[in-house]
């Protein structure tokens, strides 16, 4: 560890002294001719800022909407057939009566 005080002396001079070479800061900071201000154009007219229908103070409200989402629509379609099913089902077991209209060959039979 020869010269260790030399070397941490000339570590601790670039830090605290000034360079020597010629980019470095001038002394004395040059005087500015007066010029006649001129006003900032107004910024221009911008858009409002973005807000999150997440971030309202307010849910919404979704019975206003008119939306519907299909696969709802289609459960409940589904779980009414399935209900008019039962019925027909436990009223032709129960009863012998038949609520299908509509039979596939079968021969219109007038009620007179």
């Amino acid at each position: 560890m020869p010269d260790l005080i030399r070397r941490l002396a000339l570590w601790l001079r670039l830090f605290l002294t000034p360079g020597t070479g010629r980019h470095r800061r001038p002394r004395h900071r040059p005087h500015l001719t007066a010029v006649p201000l001129v006003p900032p154009p107004a910024p221009p007219a911008r858009l409002p800022l973005h807000r999150s229908p997440y971030g309202l103070p307010t849910p919404l409200d979704g019975t206003v909407s008119r939306l519907v989402r299909p696969y709802l629509l289609a459960h409940e379609q589904d779980a009414a057939l399935k209900q008019r099913r039962r019925l027909a089902l436990v009223l032709a077991a129960d009863f012998g009566i038949d609520l299908d209209r509509h039979l596939v060959g079968a021969p219109e039979v007038s009620a007179a």
